[in-house]
């Protein structure tokens, strides 16, 4: 048995600072303020006929605890009105449009998320606590961060994002922020909708919800069925795209709804599943150029399977008129298997594509392209699943209280969170020959390259206190993360233990200036943990993180500019597959060591009312980021390689510009959104990135319009990517791969 790697980092707990003018009202018991009439977020053009419309969710960012327009910190809420403009299914579309936030697309429909948030890594989204009605989401988020599910974003009726030194009351991981979605409320009287759409590619949608309430009891159905044939060309014909199900119930009953006590219970149980035709293998950058949707017929056998329950019971516990405590106990479970493309027996497919004219590799490239038949036991395709089965539950409790000591009015929030979650790898592959383009079994034994478990216990726990006098208000807060992992290798029989305490501190202020103008700076430590199974060498993720900015929020009007800058103590990098990694190194950490990030984001949203009953939203987020290593170092991992201080970080663009902008009235809508995302770099380095080691600056064009012609029936019709534009998106981990190309589809929605 390997001997335990002990991790303690024991930081004094400081003072996190942050503000909120409207926290005022909320501190001295009162409930929280009602949005402005014509808030940017609920003043879109209504008639009678609108009420029909489900109402929006609470536009608050708990750990502040106030109105969107006057947090702490950088923190941003996608309303349902802005997620039915578009009524995009790519996560990716609407994260786009949040500043700070940085994707790398992997398969055009954003079926496995790639974000990161103010340069932390967006490989898998594993360095970002992505949340679903408050609980954690990822399969296993402390033993195998990386996130290979995610919910279907067309079902969630908002999509909160957090930053600064607000994410300390998220975790596990703090270094760059939160993002949290949440599913539609049960409603308070009978209320339901069907949205049916068609498209290219055979795209087919069906979204159903139904909910019936009274004052002490309600439920809530809802279900989603998304589908589509696949937009690349598979080289002798073939299905690339994949069908999705996502099924919802919610329950809640009310004790006493007028009492003074108001327990209220809610359960939500889930069925989600997935079948499709994806593959890690992309294309020669000749091949793309030529025929960038083309899919080589080595990739024929390549298909994800995996099926997801969930269940989760809520308790909220309202002791009028200052305190609420809400507990909630969940339980995630998690199968899937990937059957794809590998590697050649006798070298890597990512080598062989990033420069397939080269001698050595010219044979193995006609091999994968169906051109020549192998010869040699080298040119073997190692094609195989790796089947994972995940475990994520816990319980966690939140308590808000709201006192008043003298002049000074406090919101305090207090968390903790028991936690367990666990996974099993088992990966296999076997020989395939590439006989006329298609995948033969070469009938050699199958081979076993992982056999192994892990499993993590975590207790969780933070508290702020907002306290608000006159125009100032300053929170106080620290979260402690108490980590015990085990790696169970059962091909070697050794076993890993890790255990990591951490408290992680920070300080904010905000001032509200005349004018509706306000001043914020802030500052908290971020963190990351060791993920299990890792040597004695290696240390969790740290680094201080600044922000500070100011903000405009009249009626009708929010813009702000933010400056950021984070200081790495040690920026790591756990290697995936979907990195480019080998399998000696899979699930392996990269301690990069020290770097530094900055940069400003800048963002504006109004909803401008030309006269009765016409709307002009628009929105507008910019977002600039200089991220270089600061040290150098020697690594395995495929995104690092070799670094020398000054490289820079790789998938993270120095500009991303979003800006949408529409005109609408009771009976009908025009909207315009485009996204420019300058190219990023596969692999850490500097000055003008070598052929093949960069995306492609893209620019993308969207649209959509409605037609209501009853006050029940809603017709649209949305464009996606309407210049065209082929545009290579990633590299990772073989090849080139693209965005999805222009994409039409048209739908009607009902409401009854």
């Amino acid at each position: 048995m390997a001997s335990p790697l002990i991790r303690r980092s024991t930081l004094p707990a400081l003072l996190l600072l942050s503000f909120s003018p409207a926290a005022l009202a909320q501190t001295q018991g009162e409930p929280p303020p009602a949005p402005p009439e014509a808030s940017p977020q609920d003043a879109p053009a209504e008639d009678a006929n609108a009420k029909s419309a489900e109402p929006p969710p609470p536009i608050e960012i708990s750990v502040v605890g106030t109105r969107l327009q006057q947090t702490s910190g950088s923190a941003h809420v996608v309303t349902t009105k802005q997620l039915q403009r578009f009524k995009y299914d790519d996560p990716h579309k609407i994260l786009l449009g949040v500043p700070g936030i940085y994707v790398r697309e992997e398969d055009g429909f954003g079926l496995r998320p790639n974000i990161g948030i103010r340069g932390a890594v967006s490989d898998r989204s594993k360095k970002v606590t992505i949340m679903e009605d408050g609980v954690l989401l990822g399969p296993a988020p402390y033993s195998a961060p990386a996130a290979y599910y995610f919910p279907l974003i067309g079902r969630m009726d908002a999509v909160r994002v957090v930053k600064g030194p607000s994410a300390i009351s998220y975790g596990p991981h703090t270094v760059g922020g939160a993002i949290d979605m949440t599913t539609a409320a049960i409603p308070s009287e009978r209320r339901g909708m069907l949205d049916v759409s068609f498209g290219q590619y055979m795209l087919r949608k069906a979204h159903l919800r139904q909910g019936i309430a009274d004052d002490k009891y309600g439920v809530l159905l809802e279900a989603v069925h998304l589908a589509n044939d696949g937009f690349k060309e598979l080289d002798g014909g073939g299905d690339t795209g994949f069908a999705r199900t996502d099924i919802m119930m919610k329950g809640r009953y009310t004790f006493d709804p007028v009492g003074s006590v108001v327990n209220e219970f809610e359960l939500k149980v889930g069925y989600q599943n997935e079948i499709s035709n994806e593959t890690y293998l992309g294309l020669s950058d000749a091949d793309f150029r030529a025929t960038p949707y083309r899919r080589y017929g080595a990739s024929r056998l390549d298909r994800m399977e995996w099926n997801r329950t969930q269940v989760q019971l809520t308790h909220r516990a309202r002791f009028r008129p200052n305190l609420e405590v809400t507990t909630i106990a969940y339980r995630h479970d998690l199968h899937r298997a990937w059957r794809k493309v590998n590697a050649f027996r006798g070298i890597s497919v990512a080598d062989v594509l990033a420069n397939p004219t080269d001698p050595r590799n010219a044979l193995y490239y006609g091999v994968l392209t169906g051109a020549i038949a192998p010869s040699t036991d080298d040119e073997t395709l190692m094609i195989g699943p790796n089947d994972r089965t995940f475990v994520s539950q816990g319980l966690q409790s939140t308590v808000s209280w709201r006192p008043k000591t003298g002049p000074i009015s406090h919101r305090i929030e207090y968390g903790v969170r028991i936690h367990y979650d666990s996974i099993r790898r088992q990966h296999t592959q076997d020989g395939f020959l590439i006989e006329g383009g298609v995948p033969i079994p070469e009938g050699s034994p199958t081979q076993t390259t992982a056999d192994n478990d892990a499993y993590t216990h975590a207790l969780s726990m933070y508290a702020t206190d907002a306290a608000t006098w006159g125009p100032l208000t300053l929170t106080a807060g620290a979260r402690l993360e108490s980590i015990r992992s085990v790696l169970e290798n059962h091909l070697t029989g050794e076993e890993n233990l890790t255990i990591q305490q951490v408290v992680l501190p920070g300080a904010g202020v905000f001032l509200a200036l005349p004018r509706d103008f306000g001043l914020l700076v802030g500052v908290h430590q971020g963190f990351s943990p060791i993920p299990p199974g890792q040597n004695d060498l290696v240390r969790p993720e740290k680094s201080w993180n600044y922000e500070a900015g100011v903000r405009w929020s009249p009626k009708r009007v929010r813009a702000e500019i933010i400056g950021f800058y984070s200081d790495y103590k040690n920026l790591t990098n756990l290697c995936s597959f979907s990195s480019g990694c080998v399998e000696e190194n899979l699930d392996q950490q990269t301690d990069g060591g020290k770097a530094r990030v900055l940069g400003f984001e800048a963002y504006a949203e109004s909803e401008i009312k030309l006269r009765e009953n016409l709307a002009l939203p628009g929105r507008l987020s910019w977002t600039y980021t200089d991220a270089q290593f600061t040290n150098s170092f020697q690594s395995s991992d495929p995104i690092f390689g070799d670094v020398e201080a000054g490289d820079e970080l790789p998938y993270v663009p120095k500009h991303q510009i979003a800006a949408s902008v529409g005109v609408e009235t009771p009976r009908w809508g025009v909207n315009v959104g485009c996204t420019y995302t300058s190219r990023m770099r596969e692999l850490a380095s500097q000055g003008e990135p070598a052929p093949g080691t960069a995306t492609d600056d893209y620019l993308l064009l969207d649209a959509s319009v409605n037609v209501r012609p009853l006050k029940w029936l809603t017709i649209y019709a949305l464009g996606r990517n309407l210049l065209d534009n082929a545009y290579i998106a990633s590299r990772r981990p073989y090849g080139a791969r693209p965005g999805a190309p222009r994409w039409l589809q048209a739908g009607a929605r009902v409401d009854f």
